[in-house]
């Protein structure tokens, strides 16, 4: 189970990595197993659509069971599969990196992390930092973009 505390822990993980990096202004989103918005934090100057990516991106990591870099990947590969699944999921899904599935210790999907707001790179490093901060297990498991 993915907790209030714990959904606000990794959100603002994700701000503080955002800061220690010099990021644009970010967005994070932290949904349950469920798909139920948990937190939701946008800093000051992030663009007004910033929340919906990171939903999209998070929404979409729960959706399908990996990782908006691997949803990105697979959609160039299946094109007319990811049109038709943008009409499915009334175009909830985002997929660039930075939605970050959520496990626990034995493995079970407990939420994702999705991160707007600097490049898709960073966004995903500051998730999964933040969810390896927070005890989770995350995937991707390392970071693309370095520190």
């Amino acid at each position: 189970m993915l907790s209030f505390d714990i959904a606000q822990r990794i959100a603002h993980t994700v701000l503080e990595e955002g800061r220690r990096r010099g990021t644009a202004p970010l967005t994070v989103a932290v949904l349950d197993a469920g798909g139920h918005q948990v937190v939701l934090y946008r800093q000051d100057g992030a663009g007004i659509v910033r929340p919906q990516i990171a939903v999209g991106k998070a929404w979409g990591s729960l959706g399908l069971g990996f990782s908006s870099r691997g949803i990105a990947e697979a959609a160039k590969r299946f094109p007319g599969f990811f049109d038709a699944l943008a009409v499915a999921s009334d175009g909830r899904m985002f997929p660039a990196p930075g939605g970050v599935l959520l496990r626990d210790g034995s493995g079970v999907i407990v939420g994702a992390v999705g991160v707007s707001g600097d490049s898709s790179d960073v966004d995903e490093a500051c998730a999964v930092i933040a969810a390896r901060e927070a005890g989770l297990v995350s995937e991707p498991a390392m970071p693309v973009a370095s520190a």
